[in-house]
């Protein structure tokens, strides 16, 4: 795993399919203040395309994303 500060909450979304991932993510970041940054893991392989689309529908920056070894997608993304 990236060295990651600054993460306020983390969503463990793995295993769940298109939209759980996006809505989880979309709950949590309502509940942080602006600046806070989220990171969540999920393995459902259109959540690429997902989170990208959502932040720039949403205004929330992507600061970050990556695939691990096993195949489990990262994003880290910032409440606007």
């Amino acid at each position: 795993m990236r060295e990651l500060q600054d993460i306020a909450r983390e969503v463990d979304a793995t295993g769940l399919r298109c939209p759980q991932p996006i809505l989880r993510a979309k709950k949590a970041l309502m509940a942080l203040t602006s600046g806070q940054q989220l990171l969540v893991h999920a393995t459902d392989s259109g959540s690429l395309q997902d989170f990208a689309a959502f932040a720039r529908q949403t205004g929330n920056p992507l600061v970050q994303q990556w695939t691990d070894e096993a195949g489990v997608h990262h994003f880290v993304l910032q409440r606007r």
